[in-house]
């Protein structure tokens, strides 16, 4: 079976699914979420939570990484964290997974959020549907990346 990851407030363990080779499509429309510094869900916005299939109650306090795919490579992910760590704006492209383990491809944008002494308090993402020819690019980069891990 996947990968169990714990929520800090319900302490409750979600197993994550092994991946199933079925795509369910982005259709655009407002899928945000914000976590604080550690990466930890503070809000997820209906649209996400449809997209994914998880509730309200299993995303809030569990890792953002609750929906990433196992074909992602780890490196994709370290210049995300460097780039919204320094105080910038990042965007990519992404293979997500949904609480079936389907997958879902999108185009995330990560900004920090600053408190009024400009010190980062956590971070928002919106997701955008990829164009195509670029996403299959990424996933031809990140299925390389990933047999280098």
């Amino acid at each position: 079976m996947g990968v169990t990851i714990k929520n800090t407030i319900t302490h409750k363990s979600i197993t994550k699914p092994d991946p199933v080779d079925e795509e369910v499509i982005f259709d655009g429309g407002v899928m945000i979420t914000e976590t604080d510094t550690a990466g930890i869900i503070t809000y997820a916005n209906r649209k996400f939570r449809h997209m994914t299939g998880y509730t309200k109650e299993e995303l809030v306090g569990s890792p953002h990484n609750i929906n990433r795919h196992p074909d992602m490579p780890k490196a994709a992910f370290e210049g995300l964290w460097k780039t919204v760590k320094s105080g910038n704006y990042w965007e990519g492209y992404v293979k997500n997974m949904t609480s079936e383990g389907k997958y879902y491809l999108v185009v995330v944008w990560i900004k920090p959020k600053f408190d009024e002494n400009k010190n980062i308090v956590g971070y928002i993402a919106g997701r955008k549907i990829p164009d195509k020819e670029s996403m299959q690019k990424a996933l031809d980069q990140y299925k390389e990346l990933k047999a280098a891990e």
